[in-house]
């Protein structure tokens, strides 16, 4: 499941609420583990035995703010590494379960409590009731170095896709592009990366200047590649407006198959 943007409007007392993990998306298929694009995480056979023998969606997560330590991780392939005893796979839905969201979770909360193995975990959720708690909660988890959170309707069923069965709220929103070129820097940046060109999915361009560290300024990301930035609202002519990067998308997700309209 792909999820929509939240907006003001929804009844809050209707879903099940949980942080949005800055990790690598992960599919384990009851006997492999992958990427959400499908590609296989070589991770160290220790760290996948004991897992239930059912599909389940989840989050390969070291930790806030250490999205890119989790991605270079899965991405290297490298079982030997010693960062997999940091990593965390936290498990938030059963595709293959064909209960509502709320049967799905106290499903694979009993699936990982029975498995005993401490890397393997539920994503935490919780209940509010209005919208006024759902953006007090929000808050307090960005103050404390969160994304955001994530919003499951309780009856809804697994389907593919994005609908607004979930939801993701954040403080920002971001957006991912095709980067298409690369504007040189000036100044303190001479001989470095001044600007990303980026592609929008309509086909238009924008530059992508802000956001970057030093080392990404001097090895940007290539041609061709996907990256995601963060932006606030959009211009009268609607490109993003302050707009920063974000990260690189080292695992771009598939497309969306055709989902239903969910009513």
């Amino acid at each position: 499941m792909l999820a929509t943007h939240h907006r003001p409007g929804i009844d809050v007392a209707d879903y099940w609420i949980s942080e949005k993990l800055d990790g690598v998306r992960g599919r384990w298929d009851g006997r492999r583990l992958h990427t959400r694009g499908g590609q296989p995480v070589a991770a160290p056979a220790w760290f996948t035995a004991g897992w239930p023998r059912v599909a389940m969606d989840g989050e390969l997560w070291i930790g806030r703010g250490r999205f890119e330590q989790a991605s270079t991780l899965v991405r290297t392939g490298a079982p030997a590494d010693p960062g997999w005893r940091r990593m965390r796979f936290m498990v938030f839905d059963l595709p293959a379960h064909g209960g509502g969201f709320e049967a799905r979770l106290l499903r694979l909360r009993a699936l990982t409590a029975a498995a005993r193995v401490a890397w393997l975990q539920p994503v935490p959720q919780f209940r509010l009731a209005t919208e006024a708690e759902l953006q007090a909660r929000l808050r307090l988890i960005t103050e404390a170095g969160g994304e955001g959170l994530m919003l499951h309707r309780r009856g809804a069923l697994y389907r593919a896709g994005r609908s607004n069965d979930l939801l993701k709220l954040k403080l920002h929103d971001d957006a991912e592009a095709r980067v298409v070129g690369h504007a040189p820097g000036k100044g303190k940046y001479t001989g470095m990366l001044g600007a990303l060109i980026l592609r929008l999915p309509d086909g238009r361009q924008f530059r992508l200047g802000s956001g970057f560290t030093d080392a990404q300024r001097s090895h940007p990301p290539p041609l061709g590649s996907l990256v995601t930035y963060r932006y606030n609202g959009l211009t009268r002519t609607g490109l993003p407006r302050f707009a920063r990067f974000l990260r690189l998308r080292n695992d771009p997700p598939p497309d969306d198959p055709p989902a239903s309209d969910p009513g």
